[in-house]
């Protein structure tokens, strides 16, 4: 007890640890939610996995300005873009270093090498590095980049030329996106020597503004800033801590009690409370997210479209987004938020008409007392916070027009698993962007390509996914939201889900924490951000 009692006043006096420097440090504690999976970005597709390691070890060709959705250059100063839109070819930033720690010292800087290493290990199964430790890269392949990119070729030590087989519009900002973060081929081939391949999942290199120092499963991840990075003045912090809780009321009584600086996802009913603190600050942003209902297409009664809009416009929103997002939802009435460029808002939501509702299943010929199932998820997530009791209010309005909904549920790795099989007649389940680009959602979400992974409707139109399609295809902005917008309408007119709410991102912080922006992918991301006392 003495020691976690040290400890913690080391921490509160701002005191450096383990570093060897005798200045009084500037140290930040990050109450986060879980545990990552591992170190190695590419392996990963959640945000707790993204927040310990590309968001702190690692950086990108190019990047995500913080707190917006735009791309810029990052480890490539520039890029430039073949007449065809299919070859991409990458300028590096010279001099950049990768991180020096106990276990790794590098004896040059980053070149093409690194990012050739990065990228044909996804892209090959064969590759040497990947046989040693097989690994998939489920981002990389639901995304289309396995097959779409054709070939990646070192030109010279500081440039790089990728090769695409068809145009993909959003091909810079895929790029940007957590999992394409550049490896070191010089840590990965003294790995492979060693027989440790492995450890790149748990002693990772990168070139990024934190270096890992030691983790501990379910209780810390501690970061030293890296004094080398390539941006100058951009790390801030000496020391930086995940502290992983995962029950928010814990996160938020470490917030009140100065345990920690920031946190995140706090539950609704909270948030009146923190604002009132005056040692906080509770900025909120717009949510770059959607929860909604997806409807199994493929299973009776829903692939009729009477019975997908009875459904519909028997759902009384309003109620849910006042019950479940306590405040802190917006009604939706698209398949993506308002804030994603292309969103139509000539859309307009169907009515809630309970009769009407009744009309439309009796034409449809469904009976009374129809039993269906509907899927709540297990976990909270910021586009639905409370998914069991949506799924209540659901039940309640739907046995109002006649329909018997039993609510299911599995472990949430379970839930994903049966659902991409599809078992579900009806499921909860949402969406926050991951790289700004209408595709992420239109594509990833609703597209025929899609029907065995993120697709849960099981919807595939084929006069939808011709313009997703071409419009994905196209390199001119104005053309692709023209596209996008009749896209949105086909979408709207055939319900294969019931839009029902983004959600606001509230994220409370200390008022000493300067600069840290809120992201609109769920990312929380440390560089350019202080902690003055």
């Amino acid at each position: 007890m003495r020691q976690k009692t040290q400890l913690k006043t080391m921490l509160a006096a701002g005191l450096i640890l383990g570093s060897g420097l005798t200045h009084a440090a500037s140290n930040l504690v990050f109450c986060s939610e879980g545990s990552p999976a591992g170190f190695d970005p590419g392996q990963y597709t959640t945000g707790t996995d993204f927040d310990a390691t590309s968001e702190t070890v690692f950086n990108r060709l190019v990047q995500f300005e913080r707190g917006s959705t735009r791309a810029v250059p990052a480890l490539a100063t520039n890029w430039d873009i073949s007449e065809d839109g299919k070859r991409y070819v990458f300028h590096l930033r010279p001099d950049v270093k990768f991180h020096t720690t106990e276990y790794f010292k590098p004896s040059r800087t980053l070149n093409a090498d690194d990012v050739l290493f990065t990228f044909q290990r996804m892209l090959d199964k064969n590759h040497p590095f990947r046989k040693a430790y097989p690994t998939e890269f489920p981002y990389f392949t639901d995304m289309g980049l396995d097959k779409n990119i054709a070939k990646v070729e070192k030109v010279d030590d500081l440039t790089v030329a990728f090769t695409l087989n068809e145009v993909d519009a959003a091909f810079i900002q895929n790029l940007a996106m957590n999992f394409a973060a550049i490896q070191s081929a010089e840590y990965a081939d003294q790995l492979l020597k060693a027989g440790k391949a492995a450890e790149i999942n748990q002693k990772p290199i990168g070139t990024g503004p934190f270096v890992l120092k030691r983790y501990q499963k379910d209780a810390q991840i501690r970061f030293t800033g890296n004094k080398d990075y390539w941006v100058p003045g951009d790390v801030k912090i000496d020391n930086l801590i995940f502290a992983i809780n995962t029950d928010a009321s814990v996160r938020t009584q470490k917030l009140k009690a100065g345990e920690c600086q920031v946190t995140l996802n706090p539950r609704p009913a909270d948030i009146e409370a923190l604002k009132k603190d005056p040692n906080l600050q509770v900025p909120s942003e717009p949510g770059f997210n959607l929860g909604y209902i997806a409807y199994n297409v493929t299973r009776a009664p829903f692939d009729k479209l009477e019975v997908r809009q009875a459904l519909d416009m028997a759902v009384n929103k309003q109620a849910i987004i006042d019950a479940v997002y306590q405040g802190a939802g917006q009604l939706a009435v698209n398949g993506m938020p308002p804030t994603q460029w292309s969103y139509d808002e000539t859309i307009k939501d169907r009515a809630f008409d309970p009769e009407k509702a009744k009309a439309l299943l009796k034409a449809a010929g469904v009976k009374e007392g129809t039993e269906i199932t509907l899927w709540a998820m297990p976990v909270q997530r910021p586009y639905n916070p409370n998914a069991k009791l949506m799924a209540e209010m659901l039940q309640a309005d739907w046995a109002k027009v006649g329909i018997k909904a039993r609510i299911v549920s599995y472990e949430w790795g379970e839930y994903i698993k049966r659902a991409h099989a599809g078992e579900h007649d009806a499921m909860l389940i949402g969406w926050t962007g991951d790289n700004g680009d209408p595709d992420n959602w239109l594509g990833t979400l609703y597209g025929c390509d899609s029907v065995d992974g993120n697709n849960f409707s099981k919807w595939c139109d084929a006069r939808y996914d011709k313009l997703v399609k071409a419009a994905k295809a196209t390199a001119d902005v104005e053309q692709r939201t023209a596209l996008y917008k009749q896209a949105q309408h086909v979408l709207q007119q055939q319900v294969p889900i019931t839009p029902i709410a983004h959600s606001t991102v509230y994220q409370p912080m200390r008022a000493s924490v300067k600069d840290f922006l809120i992201s609109p992918f769920g990312r929380n991301s440390f560089y350019g951000v202080s902690n003055e006392r």
